[in-house]
């Protein structure tokens, strides 16, 4: 069951940022499983992130998506990562993340917060490159650190997660 990926997501559930007078809309949050290649999306992103990429001090990174979303192109496995052994849907339907801290870089932003899944809350680092069409961020993370051990090596749990958004 390599449905790791899933979460990243989570991590970043962000549908909506405003810069300036534009606004960058989330596309899609994908994720992949690095072990066994195994990729996927996540989806019912809730979110109340506010970013000005021109005062990266002021953003505030806010959201959360469900983990009755998570698809990998495989019903069975699909299924059974939501079940209890793994991400438990049933007590915790939701991937939540947090930001505490903010900043620019030259290609970006960077953005250090909390992601919370299955009731266990740890720090993670999204670094975002700027790009003609909006915003890529990206994130790694361990489900073995989360309490989802799909192995049990956990460098065979790491997971890589990419958000794209686009300006309008």
């Amino acid at each position: 069951m390599r449905f790791s990926t899933y979460f990243l997501f989570l991590l970043i559930c962000l549908p909506a940022i405003v810069s300036g007078q534009d606004k960058l809309v989330l596309k899609e949050i994908s994720f992949v499983f690095d072990y066994k290649d195994v990729s996927g999306t996540v989806g019912d992103f809730r979110s109340t992130s506010r970013v000005d990429i021109d005062k990266p001090e002021n953003a505030f990174f806010e959201g959360s998506v469900a983990v009755q979303t998570l698809k990998t192109g495989n019903f069975f496995r699909d299924w059974a990562i939501r079940g209890r052994k793994y991400f438990n849907e049933e007590q915790y339907p939701r991937i939540f993340f947090k930001s505490i801290k903010v900043t620019g870089t030259s290609e970006g932003l960077k953005a250090t917060g909390l992601l919370t899944m299955k009731g266990t809350t740890n720090s993670l680092l999204i670094h975002f490159k700027r790009t003609k069409e909006g915003l890529i961020g990206q994130a790694e993370l361990y489900t073995s650190d989360y309490g989802i051990a799909i192995k049990k090596k956990r460098e065979e749990n790491k997971v890589t997660i990419t958000m794209a958004f686009e300006l309008k």
